[in-house]
This record gives C-alpha cells, structure tokens and sequence, in this order.
C-alpha cells in the first residue's frame, strides 16, 4: 500500500522493520523504551520469531517527506491469529466469524509477545502521527481487512486515537513506584506489619542454599544464554504450548543488546537452577522471561519481583514493570496501573457491537481498580 497525503508526504507499508535504516528508526523512537528499538524489532524478524509460519507478517506503516527523510514510523504486523498480544480479542473473532464474516488477517500496531506499554506511533510530530494512524485505516479499507488494532499505548499518544475515532479499551497491570527508596528495606518500611513479615520470610526461603547472580553486558557469557533459553522453554511450554522467541533471538539480543539485558539466575552449587531477564529503559526496569528447571518456592517471586526492586534502586529507575496480569503482585508491592489499547473496526455494525462491549467492560474494570488501590499493601497513614 503507498498512498500519497499531502504534497510533502507519502505513507506506505514496509517489508520489515530490519529493511528500515536503524538510525533513522530510533531517531523516531527516542531510544527510551528497547521494545521499540529496531535492534528489538529487526532482530525478532532475523531470528524467525515473527515472519513466515509465525502468524506475525511484519509490515511497519511508514511516513516520509518528500526528500525521503523518514519523519513517521509504526511497528506494524498482519496477524492470522491473535496469539501473542496480551490484549484478548478472541470473543470479537468468534462473534464476527459467526456472521459470516472473516476476522483475520488483521492489523495489529503492536510489539509481538510484549505487554510493554509505550510509544505506538513513532513520528517527529503530530501530523506525521496522524498520518500513521490514517494509513492503518487505509491498509485495513483497501485490502478488505476486519480491523487494525494499538496494544499497550503509551498513555499520551491515546488521544490521537480517540481524535481519529478509534475504540479505547483500557485493561490493569502491576508496577512498583519507585518513590526515592535508598534500599530494599527502605520500601519495607512502608508496608504495613503482615506483608513485611511475609516479604523478608519469602526472600529468605526463596535463596536458602542458592547463590543468585546477576549479570549484564559483557559480563553475560554463552552458558548465561544457554541457561536462560532452557527457562525460557519451560515456561513457555506450560503457558502457551511453544515459546514465542526462537534460540536465535536469545544470541541476537546478546550480540546487540546485552547492555540493555540484565539476567539474575540462581545457581544450586554450580547448575543454573532458574533465570529471569529483564531489560533496561531510560527510567525503567522490564521484566520479560522467567523459567525454572526445579520447583522452590517463592523463587519466582525473588527472581521476578523482589530482586527486580532491589535492582531499579541501586540503579534509580522510576518503576519495575513485571508483565502483563497477576493480581498477585499487589501484595508484594506492585500497583495497579491502567494500560491502554485502541481499535478500528471497519463494518459499522460489527463496530456498534464492540463499543457497546468495551463499555460493559470498563464498568467491571473501573470497580476493579477501585478495589484494588483499595487493598495496597502499605501502611495506613497515621
């Protein structure tokens, strides 16, 4: 698709992100957020985690000026499936494919298997942002497509959707807040009696006998990835029957963002028992991929959630954000905090009917966060 808009500038559809001029990307994406860097982006396509087979066509909706600069730019995939997003649509498919109608392939603007929240629309200003968002409507209306969709947007960018008409569907995760903690303990302080209690008996049970590493950049060597894939197959085998990211995504991320990467893994004498990886932002830690080879509990609290605090303190990020859903992260410190989807619909009938569903949904979802801020672990103010 390549469809002119205006006398300076074209839209068009890519092949993939990987064809993209790397620094003319992250000049669009600010480098704050990894998931959309194209070294992330480009190498899910070179590894074959997205591409052929996958479900996941990669075909990034491109803006430039006339001169050929790139001003605009949004990672963008036809999906046959809607595996791997975080943000359920199945009762959509199933309601329009009982009227006849065929839901996929559609247009996800998304990052594949990543319930991240950020930037959607890559643009050096607000034009080039709607531009982007017009050209999703045009690949959807020209190609005979059901719909395109905007997963875990950042939350300033939502209302160039909503300008352009597009449905918005809000949905929780958990994060934890740095709020100037000089210390693990320090954060402790500010929980009430039973969940401080609880955390320091649960840390202490989850190491008894392990030795915990933590590792990034050059330090991580190939039997750190070799361990981390193996927890990595565990997991995704008991969650979602195969795991999403294939052994060569794990040697890309290592060969070209290894000082985005920090992985923490608990040794039992000299055998990596269990891993998790995070990635590192401009303000925040990521927690991505958890595994373990044998069952010791609370590791995957300690992995995941405690030493993921420890470690956005010692580095002064702003927040740790653990992954997508898990009520139980609010009892260990993580709130609950809205994330954003948005959603063009092309039949005005099938569109009615989802409207009219988000709006039951964001009843249910409103008393849920008020229930949860409600329930924090931390103490009352006196």
């Amino acid at each position: 698709m390549a469809e002119a808009e205006s006398p300076a500038r074209t839209i068009a559809l890519g092949t993939g992100v990987a064809a993209v001029d790397a620094a003319a990307w992250d000049r669009l994406a600010g480098g704050g957020n990894p998931f959309v860097s194209h070294d992330f982006l480009s190498l899910l396509e070179e590894s074959g985690s997205v591409g052929p087979g996958t479900g996941w066509q990669a075909a990034p909706l491109l803006v430039q000026q006339a001169d050929g600069r790139l001003v605009g730019a949004a990672p963008a995939y036809l999906k046959t499936h809607s595996q791997g997003e975080y943000v359920f649509d199945h009762a959509w498919a199933d309601a329009w494919e009982r009227t006849g109608g065929a839901y996929y392939p559609k247009l996800q603007i998304a990052v594949p298997f990543t319930p991240v929240p950020g930037p959607r629309l890559l643009a050096a200003d607000e034009e080039a942002a709607m531009l982007l968002i017009r050209g999703a409507e045009a690949v959807v209306r020209q190609n005979g497509l059901s719909s395109a969709h905007a997963t875990f947007v950042a939350p300033d960018q939502m209302a160039l959707f909503e300008r352009a008409g597009w449905l918005v569907r809000r949905d929780i995760q958990f994060h934890f807040a740095n709020r100037g903690y000089r210390s693990f303990d320090d954060f402790l302080a500010t929980l009430n009696s039973a969940k401080r209690k609880q955390l320091r008996k649960e840390r202490a049970r989850a190491v008894r006998g392990l030795r915990i590493e933590d590792v990034t950049g050059d330090a991580i060597r190939p039997e750190h990835w070799d361990a981390m894939w193996l927890f990595y197959q565990d997991t995704g085998a008991r969650k979602w029957g195969h795991p999403y990211l294939t052994r060569a995504a794990f040697d890309l991320m290592g060969a070209r963002m290894a000082d985005r990467v920090l992985l923490s893994i608990a040794h039992d004498g000299d055998r990596p028992v269990a891993g998790a990886m995070h990635l590192i932002g401009a303000d925040t830690l990521y927690g991505r991929y958890w595994g373990c080879l044998v069952d010791i509990p609370c590791l995957h609290f300690e992995l995941c959630y405690y030493r993921a605090i420890d470690i956005a303190i010692a580095r002064g990020l702003a927040r740790v954000e653990a992954g997508a859903q898990g009520g139980h992260k609010l009892a260990r410190g993580y709130g609950p905090v809205a994330t954003w989807s948005a959603h063009f619909i092309a039949d005005p009938g099938f569109r009615r009917a989802v409207a009219d569903y988000l709006e039951r949904e964001r009843a249910a979802e409103e008393r849920e966060m008020e229930w949860l801020e409600g329930h924090m672990p931390f103490r009352r103010a006196e």
